[in-house]
């Protein structure tokens, strides 16, 4: 293991997710019904949201991985959270939790609003 891949281990996203400028992501998610979760608070949430997007908060443990059983883990998954690190880290969750396409907002819903 070179030192380089030593010090960025764990900071590489799993082959599954991809994160998406602003554009594209929302080009994404307007073809029709999509699987969008919006991973920040419920205060942060009721502040402001994507439409069409489901409120599951990262923080809430093991409520945050039951609230996905009802997600299909075959089809495209689109998170996001206010900044994209907390959905960076949901989004590797995710994975391994068995979802096999995930799509992350690059700078969050910061980035949305703009």
């Amino acid at each position: 293991m070179s030192l380089l891949s030593f010090l960025f281990k764990g900071h590489t996203m799993p082959e599954e997710v991809q994160v998406l400028d602003r554009e594209d992501y929302k080009q994404a998610i307007s073809k029709g019904k999509v699987q969008l979760v919006d991973v920040r608070t419920r205060a942060e949430f009721m502040s402001g949201h994507i439409k069409g997007a489901s409120n599951i908060d990262f923080f809430q443990g093991s409520a945050f991985e039951s609230a996905f059983s009802r997600f299909k883990r075959d089809k495209p998954l689109f998170i996001y959270c206010q900044s994209g690190n907390r959905s960076q880290r949901a989004a590797r969750k995710l994975v391994d939790m068995g979802f096999k396409e995930v799509y992350d907002l690059k700078g969050g819903y910061r980035t949305w609003t703009y």
